[in-house]
């Protein structure tokens, strides 16, 4: 509104400060939806923790950072696994942090040898290459188990993906790893300038999982974690499917951000073809296809809405040690069973 005939002589305009009140108060609501600050690190279960520990400091160039074993009634009420003893081993490749839990006791079981990239329990992590061709050689030089059938560079007609080169392959229990190379007008700026490094492999730009419904799984990242989407596609086409190695394959593929700059968030909803399996009801964290992504929180005894999810674990767990480097978390499933981490430090 614009007033005539009146001459203010305040030094800061009523217009300006109901602008302010709202921008403050805009703030405030954004920060008090943000429940989660940033993606602590990923992790997985392994059946082999020396055998890992190789095959992720030699032939990818993590940095082993710790290594710990743990057991007793928090790991147990953490995990929901009873009798549990782990060995726990970060990574760090760049800034992100990699976690791997070997499961001394109880066993669990291998990742199913027909897994596909459409079944819901699918999960990897993208990591960022300077170079793609010199890094699938470097692979193939160690013989890793191929996923894609090799490196592909998705074509024009995905505008949101164009130009982007990418390759899935496994580790030795089966969990998928992707490369990816972004072209110059995609991906973080962080990438293009770590390029300069001289080094191979750069870090993990994101982690990606299968949703059945992504309105649904908005709702439990979005409007429950308070993550945002900070871009979306639609994929399809032979170099999809071969990356994918899903015939028919047609995503509808959503990223989310945190608050906090780090490991984004990816849902992959396969449009085609629909028949993907669900995340088995029976999965327990010491299975090998149990992954977990875990966020960093200032209070990990906020109300998170689990209607359409559950707690893996009893509850919030305390630990008087900080060698897992938190002092409280809790597990629970996203409404696909993905598990999803608390960690309070």
């Amino acid at each position: 509104m614009m007033t005539t005939g009146t001459k203010h002589t305040n030094a800061f305009p009523l217009g300006w400060f109901l602008v302010a009140v709202i921008a403050i108060f805009a703030l405030f609501a954004s920060a008090h939806g943000q429940r989660v600050s940033h993606v602590e690190s990923v992790g997985f279960t392994v059946s082999d923790m020396d055998k890992a520990v190789d095959f992720y400091t030699r032939i990818l160039p993590f940095e082993k950072i710790s290594d710990i074993e743990a057991m007793g009634e928090e790991i147990e009420h953490l995990s929901g696994a009873f009798g549990a003893r782990v060995r726990v081993v970060r990574l760090r490749l760049g800034d992100e942090i990699l976690e791997l839990t070997e499961y001394l006791t109880p066993e669990g079981r291998p990742i199913p040898v027909d897994s596909r990239s459409n079944d819901r329990w699918f999960q990897h992590i993208a990591i960022i290459v300077s170079d793609m061709d010199k890094a699938y050689a470097h692979l193939r030089a160690n013989k890793v188990r191929h996923a894609s059938t090799g490196p592909q560079t998705l074509p024009a007609y995905i505008p949101a993906a164009a130009g982007i080169r990418a390759f899935y392959f496994k580790d030795f229990d089966g969990h998928v790893l992707e490369i990816l190379s972004f072209p110059g007008d995609k991906g973080a700026s962080k990438w293009h300038e770590l390029e300069k490094s001289g080094r191979l492999f750069l870090g993990i730009d994101h982690t990606a999982i299968v949703v059945d419904d992504t309105d649904a799984s908005l709702k439990f990242y979005r409007d429950e974690l308070g993550l945002r989407v900070a871009g979306e596609s639609m994929n399809y086409g032979p170099e999809q499917e071969r990356l994918n190695n899903v015939f028919g394959a047609r995503l509808h593929i959503s990223g989310l951000a945190t608050i906090q700059p780090g490991i984004a968030v990816e849902f992959l909803e396969y449009l085609a073809p629909t028949n993907g399996r669900p995340y088995p009801p029976d999965s327990r964290s010491n299975d090998l296809w149990h992954w977990q992504t875990s966020f960093e929180a200032k209070n990990v005894d906020v109300h998170f809405d689990l209607a359409k999810a559950a707690y893996v674990s009893s509850g919030t767990i305390s630990f008087p040690s900080p060698s897992l480097g938190f002092k409280r978390a809790l597990i629970a499933r996203d409404p696909d069973g993905h598990a999803v981490r608390f960690v309070e430090r």
